[in-house]
């Protein structure tokens, strides 16, 4: 996710560029001063995937191993990407809480709230001038700078800089929002696990075509087509998903037909039941509960 959201920075960097070389006009949108850019990973191959990815950007890129500390010393912004339990062993390296000072901690890591980072760094409080902790959940649609991306709002707000620049960095992999802490589980459940339920949604419509004849590639690129333009019209045309549904419902046609049995298997209460379940485990996950899925009923 590391590598997808640097790389959707440096693609709007480099857009923004281009079109302010080729526009007269002086009304382009101001991007944020970042020139130069640390990967730090504790996987030494991924140094050569990073580059890989990155390197034709014309961008500074250092690519770090085992070498956090060096990495955020050098940062302005600090990207926190780790697995969630590790965050600890991360940001307790000696010189690190120095090394932050001052400096926005943008933390994607699922289950782990700002509140918990806080206090792990400044268990007396945080002092003045101490990092500015921001939590955001993206999805893996970063890859293809598609994400939605929730900002969770911080008390007390980031500055008007430090929000246009966290805005910035999202903003480069899809949309963005802003809601408060109490929003941050459901958000994990909708937009970090939503990929999920949608793909097996789109394998299930594939699967279908493919019982009556469709062959599997044609069958999955159509499917997938089908419902990126049905989410083109929700989120470009302003389409309500009922409004939408029954437009394509003629009469006695195969739309309400299909729709039935879709009623009938309980698609609707499902599809409802799992982002309510995946909400509990997100928020039980952030409580520390371990094996969440293999106790709940």
């Amino acid at each position: 996710m590391g590598i997808a959201i640097m790389g959707g920075v440096m693609a709007s960097l480099a857009d923004a560029k281009v079109k302010a070389s080729l526009s007269e006009s002086s009304d382009a949108k101001p991007t944020p001063n970042l020139r130069n850019f640390v990967a730090c990973d504790a996987w030494k191959p991924a140094e050569e995937k990073v580059r890989s990815a990155l390197g034709h950007y014309n961008f500074s890129l250092t690519t770090l191993t085992n070498d956090n500390l060096t990495g955020v010393q050098r940062g302005d912004i600090i990207l926190l990407s780790c697995k969630p339990h590790i965050f600890k062993d991360i940001l307790g390296e000696e010189g690190m809480r120095e090394a932050l000072h001052g400096k926005v901690l943008v933390s994607i890591l699922a289950g782990v709230s700002q509140e918990q980072i806080e206090a792990f760094l400044y268990p007396d409080g945080v002092p003045e001038g101490g990092c500015r902790v921001v939590r955001v959940m993206p999805n893996t649609a970063s890859f293809v700078r598609q994400s939605m991306s929730v900002i969770q709002t911080t008390t007390p707000p980031l500055s008007a800089e430090q929000q246009g620049l966290v805005e910035f960095v999202f903003n480069s992999i899809g949309r963005t929002t802003t809601l408060p802490p109490s929003l941050m589980d459901v958000s994990t459940a909708l937009c970090g696990s939503g990929p999920a339920f949608f793909a097996l949604i789109l394998e299930a419509a594939a699967d279908g075509a493919v019982a009556m004849g469709m062959p599997r590639a044609e069958a999955q690129v159509m499917a997938a087509q089908t419902m990126r333009g049905t989410a083109g019209l929700v989120l470009e045309g302003g389409e309500h998903p009922a409004v939408l549904r029954d437009k394509v419902s003629t009469p006695g046609g195969t739309t309400i037909g299909g729709l039935l049995v879709l009623e009938e298997g309980g698609v609707r209460g499902a599809v409802s039941r799992a982002i309510r379940e995946a909400t509990c485990v997100a928020a039980a996950l952030g409580q520390g509960v371990k094996n969440v899925n293999g106790t709940r009923r």
